[in-house]
C-alpha cells in the first residue's frame, strides 16, 4: 500500500508569523506517523511538507513562482530554497526523534519544470528509499524551469507527478482545516464527499487560504486534486485537518476523517 502524505504549511509552522515553526505540532505528528507503521508493516509512505511561514515569505517578495529572471530574482530563488530547505531540517529532526529513518529528497536538486509543470524527474532514488523501508520526505522547492528560468512547485505538484508515476491509493493532505467547508469561513458545514458530479454545486463554497501563500489556496487544492483524481483509476485525495487527536494516525489506517474526494 502505497500512501502520499502532505503535511500542510499551515498545519507545521503559523502562516501569519515569518519562520516560525509549531514543535510541538511536528512532534505530534511525527509520532502518530510512527506510530501507523508499527501497525501496518506493509506500509509505504511518502511524505512531503508544505513550506508555511517559511518559504512563502520570500516567494512573494521576490515573485519566484512566475519566472526568475535577473540577479536580484536569482538572490530571490536561493534565499526561497534556504527558507524550505530550513523548515525541512526541522521537519526531519523531529521524525527522526520519533524513530523514523527520513531522508529528504529535494526537489531542487532532482526535477526540471516546464512553465510550471514537472518535465523530468529521476524516480530512481525515491524508488529505492522505499524498497529499502526509508521514509523519503520531499517539500514544496524553487525548481529550474526551460521556460521561466526557474519557479516553484508546491507539494501538491509534486504529488500530481508522483500519483501519474507510481499510482498510490491514496493522497493524504493534512492542513489546520478540518475539510472543505460549505460555509467558508464561518465553518459549521463540512462537506465530506467531493466528486467530478457535484463540484458545481460546491464551487462556491470554496475559499482561500489564511497567511501568504503563493501556491493557492483551497479552491486551486480541490481543482487540481479533483482532476488527478479523475485521471487516475481508483486513488483518492483526503482533506482533513492533522491537528485533530490522531487523525494523521486514522487516515494512514484508512478512515476519512475529513473531506474525500473520489470518482
Amino acid at each position: 500500500m502505497l500512501i502520499l502524505l502532505k503535511l500542510g504549511g499551515s498545519l507545521i509552522t503559523d502562516k501569519t508569523q515569518p519562520y516560525t515553526p509549531r514543535p510541538e505540532t511536528l512532534k505530534a505528528l511525527s509520532l502518530q506517523i510512527e506510530a501507523a507503521f508499527q501497525k501496518n508493516a506493509d506500509l509505504r509512505l511518502i511524505l512531503g511538507h508544505g513550506s508555511g511561514s517559511f518559504g512563502h515569505q520570500a516567494a512573494s517578495q521576490f515573485g519566484t513562482r512566475e519566472g526568475v529572471s535577473g540577479t536580484k530574482a536569482w538572490r530571490g530563488f536561493a534565499e526561497v530554497w534556504y527558507q524550505a530547505s530550513a523548515l525541512n531540517r526541522l521537519v526531519v529532526e523531529a521524525l527522526r526523534k520519533a524513530g523514523l529513518p527520513a531522508v529528504t529528497l529535494a526537489p531542487v536538486s532532482a526535477v526540471t519544470a516546464r512553465d510550471g509543470q514537472v518535465a523530468a524527474w529521476d524516480l530512481a532514488p525515491l524508488k529505492a528509499a522505499l524498497a529499502n523501508n526509508l521514509l523519503p520526505v520531499l517539500h514544496g522547492d524553487v525548481v529550474f524551469d526551460e521556460v521561466r528560468g526557474g519557479t516553484i512547485l508546491s507539494t501538491e505538484d509534486l504529488f500530481a507527478h508522483l500519483a501519474r508515476q507510481l499510482h498510490p491509493e491514496r493522497i493524504l493532505l493534512a492542513g489546520l482545516e478540518a475539510g472543505v467547508w460549505k460555509d467558508f469561513p464561518t465553518r459549521t458545514q463540512l462537506i465530506k464527499e467531493i466528486t467530478p458530479q457535484n463540484i458545481p454545486g460546491h464551487a462556491a463554497s470554496l475559499g482561500g487560504s489564511t497567511g501568504a501563500d503563493v501556491t493557492g489556496g483551497m479552491q486551486a487544492k480541490v481543482t487540481e486534486m479533483l482532476r488527478l483524481v479523475e485521471q487516475t483509476p481508483g486513488l483518492e485525495v483526503l482533506i482533513f485537518s492533522g491537528e485533530g487527536d490522531g487523525n494523521i494516525l486514522e487516515a494512514l489506517q484508512g478512515d476519512n476523517p475529513g473531506t474525500r474526494l473520489h470518482c
